[in-house]
């Protein structure tokens, strides 16, 4: 432990940046469009003046608190500010809609907090360890993962592994518009100028999640949100009795987070996902998830956290940055004259590294009291707002956070779009999660499979590059686990069912 390091941490400025981050991060984290690649980059210009350790953790206090900061949209609007937070709306709306939208903003805050933490001190302790489980990971490897993950997504749809599949093929669809990830072909935009940079993921996200939900708060007269009681607070003494109770939960969505944040291009909502669903496979009888069960939110907010600190691994050991964010976080770094790589930890910038460690687990600490003071006044302010205030004001932000991406007024007509078809196709029992991830995933999916079909067909060794690997065979198993589980689940209770009839 460099004691040295730990010190300049807790110096007044990198103290003060820290809260400043956490705040800033967890504000722009909660508007749906303006992600935590956003906050960053626009920020990096500022730190260009600062010392690399303060401009580190600027840096990565913000990123931390814009994961966090889109639970705050998916639990109380069933939008999630951030890609990260898309399984958070399984369980964390709903429990919203019973009136325990307090509750379940003080259990993200915890489940984040825990999250953070882990995958820091994986950061600070196993880097170098874990760093080789990221080299080990080919093309072949990475068009399982994305399968594995969309497999995911389809099993957790609403109780329909059919209409989850054909979501997300969908997804993977609209994923291929545009320019082609390896070929530069340009595909399915029917002579449109529109198409042809493709459907940013972003703006589908905000399309898919937050249109609808503007169209069902118009059409609905009563207000989106029950308000039960006076909120004086966040329900801090449950929320901590509820996340001691999950700790198996919450350490193992930690672990889930941090290895996967280890993969560069996985991210934040490959995690959640892949957390959500351990915790599905392994909840009790009494478990009712995607009807507002409190393991549910814990599980994907701990999991999208956690990546934070897991992304930055192969960004700093590697220099292969984990994440988008931490895309950006590695050019300041170079900006700022530190090279990364293997001997990054035992060069001059190790000194610089271990201070950023040690503020990223200051600046992840902080975020419990912050987050907590943050989720009051949030929760309030949003139950309470009336709906002609609230309407347009997320209707604003939805076309201000599309357009600010690319500066194109086309991909908020695209994002109105796909809004409104996210709505119609809502009616017939498609959820938006399997179309979103197909979309996120179809890019790793369409280079890994096309890289891998080069290199298996010059080898003449096609089927052993796809299914001849440890790593390939072991993914794909899971995958199968994965499509197979809500059909056994199906099965047994139509099995019980059966019993139960025969002994009335």
């Amino acid at each position: 432990m460099d004691f040295g390091s730990l010190i300049s941490a807790f110096t007044p400025m990198n103290l003060m940046l820290a809260i400043l981050g956490v705040v800033a991060g967890t504000v722009i984290g909660s508007i749906p469009g303006l992600t935590a690649t956003m906050a960053v980059a626009v920020l990096v210009p500022i730190t260009f003046t600062m010392e690399p350790a303060t401009a580190l953790i600027l840096l990565g206090a913000i990123y931390t608190g814009a994961i966090y900061g889109g639970a705050y949209a998916a639990i109380l609007l069933n939008t999630p500010g951030t890609p990260s937070a898309i399984a958070t709306t399984f369980d964390g709306y709903p429990m919203a809609k019973k009136g325990k939208g307090d509750l379940a903003v003080a259990i993200a805050c915890f489940a984040s907090v825990c999250g953070g933490l882990v995958g820091a001190l994986a950061l600070l302790f196993i880097a170098p360890p874990l760093s080789d489980v990221a080299l080990a990971f080919g093309p072949t490897e990475y068009f399982w993962l994305s399968i594995f993950g969309l497999s995911l997504i389809a099993s957790l749809s609403t109780g329909n592994l059919i209409k989850g599949l054909v979501g997300g093929a969908f997804g993977m669809i609209l994923s291929t518009v545009g320019v082609a990830e390896i070929s530069a072909d340009i595909r399915l935009t029917f002579g449109s100028q529109t198409l042809i940079a493709g459907f940013g993921v972003v703006g589908a996200l905000i399309g898919l999640y937050c249109i609808p939900v503007l169209i069902d708060l118009v059409a609905v007269p009563d207000r989106h949100l029950e308000l039960k009681e006076e909120v004086r607070s966040v329900k801090i003494v449950e929320a901590a009795r509820v996340a001691w109770g999950s700790k198996w939960n919450l350490i193992r969505s930690s672990v889930i987070g941090t290895l996967v944040g280890i993969l560069p291009g996985a991210g934040g909502s490959v995690a959640g996902l892949v957390a959500y669903s351990e915790a599905k496979r392994n909840a009790g009888p009494d478990q009712k998830f995607g009807e507002g069960e409190p393991d549910g939110i814990m599980a994907t907010e701990a999991a999208n956290n956690a990546t934070v600190g897991g992304g930055f691994i192969p960004t700093l050991v590697l220099g292969i940055p984990g994440t988008p964010p931490d895309a950006v976080i590695l050019g300041a770094l170079l900006v700022q004259g530190v090279r990364t790589g293997p001997a990054l930890f035992q060069s001059d910038g190790g000194s610089i590294v271990y201070t950023f460690i040690y503020g990223l687990l200051i600046a992840t600490i902080i975020m419990l009291p912050i987050g907590l003071l943050i989720g009051r006044y949030a929760y309030k302010t949003i139950v309470t707002i009336p709906k002609a205030v609230l309407v347009p004001t997320v209707g604003f932000m939805t076309i201000i956070g599309t357009f600010a991406i690319r500066n194109s007024i086309s991909d908020v007509v695209l994002m109105i779009g796909l809004g409104i078809f996210g709505w119609l196709v809502g009616r017939f029992g498609f959820a938006a999660s399997p179309i979103v991830l197909g979309l996120i995933l179809g890019p790793i999916a369409e280079q890994g499979f096309v890289q891998s079909w080069i290199i298996g067909a010059a080898t003449e060794n096609l089927f052993g590059m796809f299914f001849g690997q440890p790593i390939s065979q072991a993914i794909i198993a899971f995958t199968i686990l994965s499509l197979s589980y809500p059909i056994y689940i199906q099965w047994r209770e139509r099995r019980a069912s059966r019993h139960s009839e025969e002994k009335v």
